[in-house]
């Protein structure tokens, strides 16, 4: 079996998006992995009563799927040498899909520049980012 050549990306492509459905149990488990157990994330009753009125999700699991997303479009290229500058505009919650997408914005110099947003089903940015790929 021989290995796929990488994907060659130009200025204007889209990168092959990503869906994930969040739930409390996957917050949980996220919580349990990175030892971040802010009850804003993971007590239902204490969050009812926070500004969010209730559970959201870690901004790094929303963060993840966007790497998720990067790996499959970039591979090695996202794991070596990726860069991303990343900002949070809303929370995820228990229920959401979050859609991940992006599209390369500009080639210059070896490095593939690309914007990419987290959304939810009703169409909500959850996350920006701005990202760097080794071309």
């Amino acid at each position: 079996m021989t290995a796929q050549a990488p994907h060659r990306y130009a200025a204007g492509d889209e990168l092959p998006p990503l869906a994930r459905c969040v739930t409390q149990a996957v917050i949980n488990q996220y919580a349990e992995a990175s030892g971040d157990h802010n009850p804003l994330h993971t007590d239902e009753e204490f969050a009812a009563g926070r500004q969010f009125g209730g559970t959201i999700a870690h901004g790094m699991l929303v963060l993840a799927y966007l790497s998720e997303m990067l790996t499959g479009a970039f591979g090695g290229r996202w794991a070596s040498g990726g860069r991303m500058k990343a900002r949070f505009r809303a929370p995820a919650r228990p229920g959401d899909t979050i859609t991940v997408g992006g599209r390369v914005t500009r080639v210059d110099n070896g490095i593939l520049r690309c914007e990419a947003e987290c959304r939810n089903e009703a169409g909500e940015v959850l996350a920006s980012a701005e990202v760097q790929v080794p071309a």
